[in-house]
């Protein structure tokens, strides 16, 4: 995109946090005047979302040659904090699944909003930080709480947010539920102890088609060695009720080759969260793999 010239005559350059003022070609008096919350170019060309000082509000602003930007922080700035589209924040993500379950347009939720529809649009698809002012507005127009939109109740157990308006439930196949698998992370060990059955989260992660991960000489999950384990990995996203979960099941063991061992040690992607010295790697032979996925059947 070609940059914009500025009121003074030079290419308009910005970055978060700098000011734009927008003042009378006749008189130079500042007429409006916000700051700049987001970019959306590299380097730091228009269009910039602009909170405004009058109103809070938070508009997509391609500036006029009457407009120009103030750099509170001297020639020093930081870099650029670029949004990229596609790269929907929280707010937005809960913004679009509020609408779709009240099965609202886009335009008709920014009219009740007052705002322009194009600016909903880069709420629900980029990361923003809105204003309080149009949360609240937000808020009202899809018959929910600023709270909520905010993310207001975090703490709670996943899986408590309402459901699709036309959910489907489907099949993983093999490839599928290899691909979310081996994005590693925390998943569940179920196996049975000398107590009964026990279920033990743990940092994992997937090498030679073997899910692994590290415990500590004499724990609990030692017991699990030369038993038949089923390991389940999931991830529930509550601002869109969706979610997916793949189940492995399988015989799991000791890792004891110290040449396996280095390789393990050296390609882990995460520390146990549980910290202490957990030196002992064990593995679950993957011998049978299912998924099962949550959708709307509206947009499948």
């Amino acid at each position: 995109m070609e940059s914009l010239i500025d009121g003074e005559g030079t290419v308009m350059y910005a970055h978060v946090g700098d000011r734009l003022v927008v003042e009378s070609p006749y008189t130079g008096v500042t007429r409006r005047d916000g700051e700049i919350v987001g970019l959306h170019h590299d380097d730091g060309s228009p269009p910039y979302d602009v909170r405004w000082s009058d109103t809070g509000d938070v508009t997509l602003v391609f500036p006029g040659p009457d407009a120009h930007v103030d750099h509170p922080g001297g020639p020093e700035q930081p870099s650029p904090q670029v949004v990229h589209a596609g790269d929907a924040g929280d707010i937005g993500r809960r913004l679009a699944a509020a609408r779709r379950r009240k099965g609202l347009g886009l335009e008709e939720v920014a009219r009740r909003a007052r705002m322009a529809p194009q600016y909903l649009a880069y709420l629900e698809t980029h990361t923003a930080d809105p204003a309080f002012g149009a949360l609240v507005r937000l808020a009202d127009a899809l018959g929910t709480t600023y709270v909520e939109l905010q993310g207001g109740g975090t703490d709670r157990p996943p899986g408590r947010g309402a459901a699709l308006l036309d959910p489907r439930l489907s099949d993983l196949d093999e490839e599928e539920c290899r691909g979310l698998l081996s994005t590693h992370g925390v998943g569940r060990l179920a196996f049975t102890s000398e107590h009964g059955p026990e279920v033990f989260p743990v940092n994992y992660d997937v090498m030679d088609g073997a899910v692994v991960f590290r415990t500590a000489p004499g724990s609990a999950t030692v017991s699990a060695v030369d038993q038949q384990v089923a390991f389940e990995v999931d991830r529930v996203d509550d601002a869109m009720s969706r979610g997916w979960s793949v189940l492995v099941v399988g015989r799991c063991r000791a890792v004891t080759d110290p040449e396996r061992v280095r390789r393990l040690d050296e390609a882990a992607h995460t520390e146990p969260w549980a910290g202490g010295r957990r030196t002992d790697w064990l593995a679950v032979d993957v011998e049978r793999l299912t998924g099962r996925r949550i959708t709307s059947a509206a947009g499948s």
